[in-house]
């Protein structure tokens, strides 16, 4: 949450974590579900999550709920900005600037089916069915 904006769209796949996201879409699919819930604990400008958003529609997934998690006001605005280029009445997202902490507990009570962090905390368990975290944020940061 360094207030820096992650590269752009096109780019999402080749985030650490896209492949465990892609395979947990289309294992969701393959289970017949139509309606899957996404929540990026560090969305930056939202790359990754509406890269997720979009690739779920293309599998057929109808109701898409996403919802990403910042600090920083600007890349918010940008993943706003990005988000709104959609234009899919089937993908619902919302990006929030909040304490992780919070909306992660706020998180447990309907879990996530995917829940993307740069590394897990401990009360995000708890916020996602399918946690996929960065295994190199050790690295990245």
């Amino acid at each position: 949450m360094s207030g820096r904006c992650p590269v752009p769209r096109e780019r999402a796949r080749s985030d650490p974590r896209w492949a465990d996201v892609a395979a947990t879409l289309a294992a969701l699919r393959g289970r017949r579900r139509h309606a899957v819930r996404i929540v990026d604990t560090d969305c930056g400008c939202g790359t990754l999550l509406i890269a997720a958003l979009a690739h779920a529609r293309s599998l057929g997934f109808t109701a898409i709920e996403g919802r990403g998690l910042d600090r920083s006001p600007a890349c918010l605005g940008r993943a706003r900005r990005a988000a709104a280029a959609l234009h899919d009445p089937a993908i619902g997202v919302a990006f929030d600037a909040t304490d992780v902490a919070t909306a992660l507990g706020e998180e447990a009570e309907a879990p996530a089916d995917i829940l993307l962090c740069r590394a897990v905390p401990a009360c995000g368990m708890a916020a996602g069915r399918g946690v996929i975290a960065d295994r190199h944020a050790d690295a990245i940061q």
